[in-house]
């Protein structure tokens, strides 16, 4: 059994579970990363192996760039892909491939016809992670929207005054006791815009949730979805324009050189007076002195973040000091059984291509 794998970190699940030659610190450093939850991840890889014994063992072949997924090809049974590009070429240098997995749900780059002529299956999954980083965004929004975090605890009249606010009691032989601390700046998500910046899996993730809390959707990349238009009744849109319009602008974008620094003292500037900052992709996609000046100044009423710009961030980081400014450590994946159940998902996949 041959499988060929895109090199990426977390399809590596794939050959630590499946090829015996893989490096013991491979090995070390995934049940390292599984273990956050509690996990036996040892326990793990020995189900998947005794379920599947038409997969394992396997040889695995990582690679990183088109022509070394050609090379790789000649003898391969399946491959998994995440953004590599699977054509005619790819094809002809398979013999004897059965299954094409991509590793999430966009076809766009699978010359799914071709596949179809040569009889080679094209499987797609719903990744539980992309829905637990969809979900992160969302919850930020909620966070900054109705001002959870700050208020979280401060239940007492000296507690508000402490958060600069000045609480005081309503004449209830007249009126209801509603937000007696005097909160203001309080949002409901109904009628808001979402701007997502990547319209891709994740991005459409977030969509679909903003349809539920009666969000309009506003949307920019390098090229339009008419699928995300359709769905989602959204609008693309020059990203000027979508960071002029939102109240909240989600980015959903890899790393590149392309996309670093995408979002700069210029576009902060242009961004709606009170909007909101959600990133829980990469924080080098913001320029970062730009963003404490747009914390400190505004346009920006404030901002969410999974990560910041080190990891760990140091403890007198100067950002951390931004009451606008939320951030979690790179937890927006939520548990490990996530990546774990989507990587079985991939296993099952192959198995029924293989027979």
């Amino acid at each position: 059994m041959i499988i060929v794998i895109e090199d990426d970190t977390v399809l590596r699940l794939l050959q630590v579970t499946l090829d015996p030659a893989t490096a013991p610190e491979r090995q070390a450093a995934f049940a390292d990363y599984y273990s956050a939850d509690g996990t036996d991840f040892n326990a793990w890889l020995i189900e998947q192996r005794s379920r599947l014994p038409q997969l394992y063992p396997a040889t695995v072949r990582p690679v990183q760039t088109q022509g070394q997924l050609r090379a790789a090809l000649r003898d391969a049974d399946a491959v998994v892909i995440q953004d590599l590009e699977f054509g005619e070429n790819e094809l002809k240098a398979a013999p004897q491939l059965a299954i094409v997995q991509k590793f999430g749900t966009m076809e766009r780059q699978i010359d799914v016809a071709a596949c179809a002529r040569r009889g080679v299956k094209v499987a797609t999954q719903r990744r539980r992670v992309n829905v637990a980083c969809a979900e992160h965004a969302f919850a930020f929004m909620l966070a900054l929207a109705k001002r959870i975090c700050g208020l979280n605890g401060r239940m007492s009249l000296p507690a508000l005054r402490e958060a600069g606010y000045a609480p005081r009691m309503y004449d209830t032989r007249h009126a209801a006791q509603s937000n007696w601390g005097r909160v203001g700046g309080l949002r409901t998500l109904a009628g808001k815009t979402l701007g997502i910046v990547g319209m891709g899996e994740i991005g459409q993730e977030l969509a679909r949730r903003a349809l539920a809390f009666d969000m309009r959707i506003v949307y920019h990349q390098r090229s339009r979805a008419p699928e995300a238009d359709k769905a989602f009744d959204a609008r693309y849109a020059p990203l000027d324009d979508l960071l002029a319009s939102s109240d909240y602008v989600s980015l959903h974008l890899p790393l590149t050189s392309g996309t670093r620094g995408l979002i700069g003292a210029a576009e902060l500037a242009s961004c709606k007076r009170g909007s909101f900052l959600i990133d829980v992709s990469r924080a080098e996609l913001v320029e970062r002195t730009a963003l404490m000046r747009a914390l400190r100044n505004g346009p920006i009423a404030g901002a969410a973040f999974d990560m910041l710009y080190e990891e760990p961030a140091e403890p007198h980081d100067e950002l951390l000091q931004f009451p606008n400014l939320l951030c979690t450590p790179h937890t927006a994946v939520a548990g490990r059984d996530n990546g774990l159940a989507d990587m079985a998902d991939v296993l099952d996949n192959i198995a029924r291509a293989i027979g």
